[in-house]
């Protein structure tokens, strides 16, 4: 558009239309790299743990065992958490849940038995992802990291706050996507 033809994209009819549906509006950009709107919304009819893990077994086939392992869930944004423990749990993983770094700090305090992986977003209120993995290391030597982001890896990279190399899942993810990426960094590392 030309100057003066308008007044943009419209988000703000788009923030009250996804609101009003229950869902919600993630936004990236970067300088010289341009914008994406990820924008999310509930499904229609909840399914059940059982249909879950049914469609995922017909889809996931190839995927070589199921999991046995204790994973730490570290998610700001409730349904991606929800949704994250619903199928790491449907697959055999043992998953402790929570909403923010520190309450994620109690909770491996708290728990008796071994956790082998952190799953934590990367940007959170409070403490990030990065701080929560270097606290919780010197106290469980064995714990692997999982970061993830609706950030790009090269963003979170450029503002210093995951080093180069690091395990990484992009959000959004399918549930596909995360049981592999689980699977791969706890067998990389094993």
């Amino acid at each position: 558009k030309r100057q003066g033809e308008g007044t943009g994209l419209g988000l703000a009819t788009v923030f009250g239309i996804v609101k009003h549906s229950g869902g919600h509006i993630q936004v990236a950009s970067e300088v010289d790299q341009g914008t994406a709107f990820n924008i999310y919304l509930p499904r229609s009819e909840p399914a059940e743990p059982g249909e879950l893990r049914r469609n995922l077994q017909r889809d996931l086939r190839d995927l070589e065992r199921s999991g046995t392992e204790t994973v730490l869930v570290v998610e700001d944004e409730g349904a991606v958490r929800d949704q994250a423990v619903l199928v790491l749990e449907s697959y055999g993983y043992t998953v402790l849940d929570a909403a923010n770094g520190r309450a994620a700090l109690e909770i491996s305090r708290s728990h008796t038995g071994p956790v082998d992986l952190l799953l934590t977003d990367v940007i959170m209120p409070g403490l990030n992802g990065r701080e929560l993995a270097d606290l919780l290391q010197p106290e469980r030597p064995e714990i692997l990291v999982l970061y993830m982001s609706g950030y790009t890896g090269d963003a979170i990279e450029n503002h210093g706050v995951l080093a180069e190399g690091v395990a990484f899942i992009p959000k959004p993810f399918t549930l596909e996507d995360l049981l592999r990426q689980v699977r791969k960094v706890l067998d990389k590392e094993r």
